[in-house]
């Protein structure tokens, strides 16, 4: 079914090289090229635009859903609407993320809007994985929408990781969260070149006993930009809480824009940012024990992603 080339995509964004068991919807170069359903999660072809339902019934438990996207041809542009129906009592992990490999002078591009719909007492674990390769002068670009909806007593932990490669990404970030619910998403983001990424979150609580939290690491390097948006609008008795630390490097540029916004007298919210370069007594420290500047650094920054 795929080539080398498109295994190795496929197993760095999304854990696997050829067909999972289970339900999963392996997308390549704007086309589903396979597709399977199981017993309680279905997975459909849109009929009014491009993209999937998938149907996740209540009271499935410890089942994986995948839903990859990889490209390798230049020049492929494409928007791609996925919805998720989650129902009640479930706990699942649904494993999304984007590769794209250009080496033609073409941009290539993946957008993709998310919509998740999460039943009562339900558990959802999100990977999002984003990854380039390809020497050619075209762009790899990845703009993501994700749109989540909670009813009460629910829990949602979203992880999305962009290491290299991609040129431009704008990340949207939507929740709105019930009653006794939480929404958890953890970023980690690494830009170096020219590269630019946005990261754009906004959270409703709307619930009485509501909980969020955002958290942000990320890397810049080079001549590379980052912005980091976070809101997070208490509506009711609730406490949520949003994080970003960031190292900059050589001529990078990163803005860190919290907005925290109580509507509710017993709304409790916090935000925190941290900008800052590697300090100079971690590198010497590293150094002393063998390893080059370089070598420390990548240390260094590898351990802080983590």
């Amino acid at each position: 079914m795929l080539d080398n080339l498109e295994k190795d995509l496929l197993e760095k964004v999304a854990g696997i090289k050829d067909r999972p068991q289970g339900a999963y919807n392996i997308r390549l170069n704007s086309k589903a090229v396979d597709r399977a359903s199981s017993k309680n999660i279905t997975i459909t072809k849109k009929e009014d635009k491009d993209g999937i339902d998938i149907r996740i019934a209540p009271g499935t438990k410890k089942e994986v859903c995948y839903i990859p996207v990889i490209m390798d041809k230049s020049g492929v542009n494409e928007l791609v609407y996925n919805d998720f129906f989650i129902g009640d009592d479930c706990d699942v992990t649904i494993v999304a993320g984007c590769g794209i490999h250009n080496c033609g002078n073409a941009d290539s591009e993946h957008d993709g809007i998310h919509a998740f719909y999460i039943g009562k007492n339900s558990k959802v674990k999100y990977l999002e994985k984003h990854y380039g390769s390809g020497d050619g002068d075209g762009k790899r670009i990845m703009n993501p929408t994700t749109i989540v909806e909670m009813d009460e007593n629910s829990y949602m932990e979203m992880e999305t990781t962009q290491i290299r490669g991609i040129n431009s990404t704008k990340r949207i970030t939507k929740g709105t969260v019930g009653k006794n619910s939480t929404l958890i998403v953890k970023e980690k983001l690494l830009t170096h070149g020219n590269q630019y990424a946005e990261s754009d979150f906004e959270v409703n609580l709307d619930g009485e006993n509501s909980h969020s939290n955002i958290i942000s690491r990320a890397v810049a390097q080079e001549k590379s930009k980052q912005i980091f948006i976070a809101k997070i609008y208490g509506n009711n008795k609730c406490h949520g809480h949003s994080e970003c630390d960031a190292i900059i490097m050589d001529d990078a540029t990163i803005s860190a824009i919290p907005e925290i916004k109580a509507n509710h007298p017993e709304s409790n919210l916090i935000h925190e940012a941290a900008i800052g370069k590697i300090a100079g007594e971690q590198l010497i420290k590293l150094m002393s024990l063998g390893l080059t500047e370089k070598e420390a650094e990548n240390q260094i920054i590898n351990g802080f992603l983590k």
